[in-house]
């Protein structure tokens, strides 16, 4: 290791460097100047090379032996000292620069009130730096940063992973800002069982489906969409409360109620992670059960199905009888193969959610 660093035209002088110019003029050899100095030849020369920081007890031993002062020396070393920091912040920046190039600025501005700086990306990386609340945006490239990423079907590129971590951490930050009761499994139960019969109250039914999660411990938050993250929720522990993501690029009825309650189903079965595009396992069949058989019960549903009468006066008749949105039933058929996707007759069982969150941290 050198006694100076250079970077991108500046030095770094380690103390080393400065008491090899003294050691070199005294006259003496390392080991008579280490002897006088009250030290080893072996830790000298180690200093010399800049291998070791300059400490308290030899700043003490040279300021007496050459008559200067002890801050002199330690502030050689604190100089030397803050120019590394200086650099190694300077380098982490341009491996930053390399993550910040896999999403757009203009989400965290469009969506969370960032400041707009055109063409200033050492700026923008400051600013989400500090949203996201990271030392650095480089540990966004880590799986598994903030929660599990349970075992992803579909191979991920670097920026999904990113990405991920990014709605993840929001939502995080979002969550440790509302201070929630401490989670009760039983009132979790009971908001779980409100929160069913509110999925035909299209207007207002955040709010409530919300509050009744909050009392009891799990804060509830709507992500906008960050294109690219392949996430459709996400559960995790944050002391004694738990947060509950839902994305919002699935907002029609059906497939919104049904992403809501596979991650309900995670946090039943105690499996905290994200959920993923085309996931499986036994965690994710665990979850998708409990989505279906939640919003429909299984019975009832197998006995409609029997019936094979698919219109839409049925689907409303079926809906009502056990008080669901029809949307939600209309898609069960739709995934389940009794009817197409692109049947226009039931187009008009479709609703699309417009659901505006103020988001801040």
């Amino acid at each position: 290791m050198s006694n100076y660093v250079e970077y991108n035209g500046k030095i770094a002088f380690h103390p080393g460097y400065y008491i090899k110019e003294i050691v070199d003029n005294s006259g003496l050899t390392q080991e008579d100047f280490a002897k006088r100095l009250d030290t080893t030849p072996k830790n000298l020369s180690v200093l010399i090379r800049g291998e070791q920081s300059l400490s308290v007890d030899m700043a003490m031993k040279f300021s007496r032996m050459l008559n200067t002062s002890i801050i002199y020396w330690l502030n050689l070393q604190n100089a030397y000292d803050a120019l590394i920091a200086e650099f190694k912040s300077e380098k982490e920046l341009e491996n930053e620069r390399k993550v910040f190039a896999l999403f757009d600025y203009k989400y965290f501005k469009d969506n969370f009130g960032l400041p707009d700086l055109p063409r200033k990306i050492d700026e923008q990386i400051k600013e989400v730096r500090n949203f996201l609340d990271v030392s650095t945006l480089s540990v966004l490239c880590k799986k598994d940063m903030a929660v599990s990423f349970r075992s992803s079907a579909t191979e991920m590129s670097e920026a999904n992973i990113i990405k991920a971590n990014i709605m993840v951490q929001i939502a995080t930050n979002m969550a440790l800002k509302r201070k929630a009761p401490q989670f009760n499994r039983k009132k979790f139960e009971e908001s779980i069982r409100y929160a069913l019969t509110l999925t035909k109250e299209h207007d207002r039914f955040y709010k409530l489906v919300y509050d009744a999660f909050f009392d009891s411990g799990v804060v509830f938050i709507i992500l906008p969409n960050l294109p690219g993250s392949k996430i459709n929720g996400a559960t995790k522990k944050i002391g004694d409360n738990i947060m509950l993501m839902v994305n919002n690029r699935r907002l029609y009825s059906d497939t919104f109620w049904f992403t809501l309650f596979h991650e309900i189903g995670h946090i039943i079965n105690n499996d905290f992670g994200i959920s993923f595009d085309d996931e499986c396992g036994e965690a994710e069949e665990f979850a998708d059960e409990f989505a279906r058989n939640s919003l429909i019960p299984l019975k009832e549903y197998e006995e409609f199905v029997d019936m094979k009468d698919f219109t839409v006066p049925a689907i409303k008749n079926f809906s009502s009888r056990i008080d669901r949105d029809p949307a939600i039933v209309l898609g069960r058929l739709q995934n389940d193969g009794f009817l197409d996707y692109n049947d226009w007759n039931t187009k008009s069982l479709r609703y699309k959610y417009n659901v505006k969150v103020k988001y801040s941290i």
